[in-house]
């Protein structure tokens, strides 16, 4: 018999919109598989009001259920996350963690700044990530393709196979300019790339699935059509897979990989995981 899951309350507090905090929460809480951990985000903690009301709300939480809770925390002014820090809490300080330690090494004090990592409109690095977006919304599917010199990568591969989250995810979080192109029957006929991205071949990267999956997908977007048999999906599977190793692509499949591992891999194969702050 299955023992039940335990039961806890994780917090997530930020000055800003806690999305950092809540990604490494996740990260690290899928460690713990037999606890079933019940999330609250409280963005936008920016003054001391609002730092009582949050720890006040921790507090309440820690009296009713009769354990104290998680508390990830990305406040970075001490006077703003005291309250929070002596509420009836685990309280897990994300950046005063490793800001005291980079702030040795270098041999200079941080900032201190509220909402430093999301500072919207003024940050060249959001308008950057605004720009990758619009292009890759506008070269998606082989749309626009006057436009892929400018492309970082250009993703290729049979329709349904993950381009499109793939290339939305690389602009969003990394300011890439990603592209995605279909591979269809007529490229395999002729076995070879299409003319339009032959002159981009160093910024290719190919994506497989397998075809189970494959056909999985496509019956959600046409169900008992041809184009999501199976026979189907294994032949264009394998034609896809030829033509990338004789073009020389580097490519892999998306069936067992996140979102985040597939653009990390194409990152590095792709030669752009360094990147300026």
């Amino acid at each position: 018999m299955t023992a039940p899951l335990i039961e806890r309350t994780v917090f997530i507090v930020s000055d800003s919109t806690g999305i950092t905090a809540e990604t490494f929460s996740h990260s690290v809480l899928s460690q713990f598989e037999q606890i079933n951990f019940q999330q609250i985000r409280i963005p936008f903690i920016d003054s001391a009001e609002k730092a009582l009301e949050a720890a006040n709300r921790i507090n309440r939480c820690a009296q009713e259920q009769g354990q104290p809770p998680l508390v990830f925390s990305t406040l970075v002014e001490p006077e703003i996350s005291l309250p929070i820090r002596e509420s009836n809490c685990t309280f897990l300080d994300l950046f005063g963690t490793f800001v005291q330690h980079i702030e040795i090494a270098l041999g200079m004090k941080s900032s201190h700044t509220v909402g430093r990592s999301h500072m919207g409109g003024k940050s060249k690095q959001y308008n950057s990530r605004i720009e990758a977006i619009n292009f890759s919304l506008a070269h998606d599917d082989g749309q626009f393709i006057h436009g892929l010199k400018q492309a970082d990568v250009i993703l290729v591969g049979v329709s349904r196979c993950g381009k499109t989250p793939t290339s939305l995810y690389l602009a969003m979080q990394y300011a890439i300019k990603a592209a995605n192109f279909p591979l269809i029957p007529e490229d395999f006929d002729r076995g070879s790339l299409p003319a339009t991205l032959a002159p981009f071949r160093q910024k290719l990267f190919g994506l497989s699935i397998q075809a189970a999956r494959l056909a999985e997908v496509r019956h959600e977007r046409r169900p008992n059509s041809e184009y999501a048999s199976i026979k189907q999906c294994r032949h264009e599977i394998a034609a896809a897979e030829r033509l990338m190793r004789m073009e020389n692509i580097p490519w892999l499949s998306t069936t067992t990989r996140s979102i985040e591992e597939i653009s990390t891999k194409v990152l590095e194969e792709v030669g752009l995981n360094r990147r300026t702050y």
